[in-house]
């Protein structure tokens, strides 16, 4: 059998990367490997080596395109489970299994107040609803509209508008009879629960799901995707009725945490603005109080989290997340973290449940009592497993840091400033404002993302990584306003002593140590 000339011509090829004999393997090389072994057990003498050979070609194509497929089918299986999905329309698609839905962004909200510059006017002014107010900045400005119509009424110059981080948006459908129509809302983000569906029959209602619509009702499920687009659906005639003719959705984009302005932010109201008989009125604007804070979407690891919430640790603690779960639901409780011999050196059969009581510290006997009571009494655990709650062994990060001051701010200021910001970032809960059932204010703790316990610092293949990134805490002293550069020296930024990423147990909590700060100027501490 002929397979072709071989080339005459020597030539060097230098590995890049050693060759991957490991089978398990579906790499290009140990595809290739496997291949060429696979020839020469039939063809012994076939010129494996040749480069002008299209047989070659072709097996290095075939070994390429498997280590491509392999990777895209390794991605596409990560993404169908809860605990390794890494896309937010993973997210959204597995909640459509157990009817969890990811929380959008909420908008941030203010009082206004408005003085007429030139006034008193002969007549009432009157600002309408969706007027815009928003802060100085052109490029990347804070936009938000009045929600209410405001009226001055003649011989007064002031007035408070209501003001929403948010942006009224309106579209317009027409029905073509179908059943199960869709209609999507081109405009985002889209905030939660703000559209409004009209039609010659009135206005609809947003439901769930079908399951208990009638063929009369009007009511309209809505889906929000990764984009934050959202899309209407509306039922078939038996669970829920087809509209007909034209549709209108009022509806709003926006909210975020980025319109958490300041005080004295919101200074530009947009448009031109006369009395009733016509007299201009010139007007300016702020906000004497910050406003109320609005939230960014649910992230991708809150998800990761509440998701499987919504089908484990009903009844019983049996996974380990079950146990996390039910002690996080006991009053006084800011974090846990369940280990058994899988993560740490302990024995068969048991378990450790790590506590971390709200405002830090060591958790009280009681506490820990009532956390034990929860996952063995309240939600059992089977009969042959051994449950103790410890209060969290916590890691001390001390940081020494060198700070260059900008012009105009007071070193102490400064100082202060960058403690607290440690401080914050080192909080086991941040604290969230939120509307309660009657619409009063509550206060509420979330975990706070920029600290764990050492096993759920995972790296990109979801391991434990087992390290606090040093970037970061930097990062947070960087960011704080007066500070103009952070020191670049072996030991002007360090970490308990290093300036690298502090190493951390699968069971330990980090918390902040002693903070050193020096001026980078005069090298003194401050």
């Amino acid at each position: 059998m002929h397979w072709g000339p071989q080339s005459n011509r020597k030539s060097v090829k230098m590995a890049i990367l050693p060759t991957n004999y490991d089978y398990t393997s579906k790499d290009t090389t140990s595809l290739d490997a496997r291949m060429v072994d696979l020839i020469l057990s039939i063809f012994p003498d076939y010129p494996v080596t040749a480069y002008n050979n299209a047989g070659n070609l072709f097996r290095e194509l075939f070994s390429f395109m498997g280590d491509v497929l392999s990777l895209y089918s390794n991605k596409q299986s990560r993404e169908m489970f809860w605990s390794t999905f890494r896309q937010r329309k993973s997210a959204i698609r597995l909640g459509k299994l157990t009817t969890y839905e990811l929380s959008g962004a909420t908008a941030a909200t203010a009082d206004v107040t408005v003085t007429i510059s030139n006034g008193p006017l002969g007549d009432d002014l009157v600002i309408p609803a969706e007027t815009i107010v928003r802060t100085s900045n052109i490029t990347d400005s804070i936009r938000g509209e009045v929600q209410a119509a405001v009226t001055i009424t003649a011989g007064n110059t002031t007035g408070t508008l209501s003001w929403e981080h948010s942006l009224s948006k309106s579209a317009t459908f027409t029905s073509n009879g179908n059943a199960n129509q869709e209609f999507f809302l081109a405009e985002g983000p889209y905030i939660d629960d703000s559209a409004v569906v009209t039609t010659s029959l009135g206005t609809w209602t947003e439901v769930t799901n079908f399951l208990n619509s009638d063929a009369n009702d009007l009511d309209y499920i809505i889906r929000v995707d990764q984009n934050d687009k959202a899309t209407i659906r509306t039922g078939d005639n038996q669970n829920g009725i087809i509209p007909s003719g034209t549709i209108t959705v009022a509806y709003k984009t926006g909210g975020g945490a980025s319109g958490s302005v300041a005080a004295n932010s919101l200074i530009v109201i947009e448009g031109t603005f006369a009395d009733l008989s016509g007299n201009p009125a010139i007007l300016t604007v702020t906000n004497p109080v910050a406003a109320t804070p609005g939230d960014d979407r649910e992230s991708i690891g809150t998800a990761r989290v509440n998701g499987p919430a919504t089908l484990t640790a009903l009844t019983r603690s049996v996974a380990r997340t079950d146990f996390e779960v039910h002690a996080l639901n006991v009053s006084g409780v800011a974090r846990a973290l369940m280990v058994t011999s899988n993560e740490i050196s302990m024995d068969e059969n048991a378990g450790y449940l790590y506590i971390v009581p709200v405002g830090g510290g060591t958790a009280s006997t009681a506490l820990l009592t009532s956390v034990e009571t929860a996952v063995t009494v309240t939600y059992p655990c089977t009969t042959t497993f051994t449950v103790t709650a410890r209060t969290a062994a916590y890691l001390d990060v001390d940081v020494t840091c060198h700070i260059w001051i900008k012009t105009g701010y007071a070193a102490s200021v400064v100082k202060t400033a960058v403690e607290l910001a440690l401080t914050e970032f080192f909080e086991p809960l941040v604290s969230r404002e939120r509307l309660g059932p009657d619409g009063e204010t509550l206060e509420v703790g979330e975990a706070n993302p920029n600290v764990d316990f050492g096993y759920n610092y995972k790296d990109e293949d979801d391991l434990p990584a087992g390290e606090i990134n040093w970037s970061d805490v930097q990062n947070t002293v960087r960011d704080v306003a007066g500070v103009r550069k952070v020191g670049a020296g072996e030991t002007e930024f360090t970490l308990n002593g290093q300036r690298d990423d502090v190493q951390i147990s699968n069971h330990q909590f980090p918390r902040l140590g002693t903070v050193t700060i020096y001026d980078g100027n005069t090298g003194l501490q401050l």
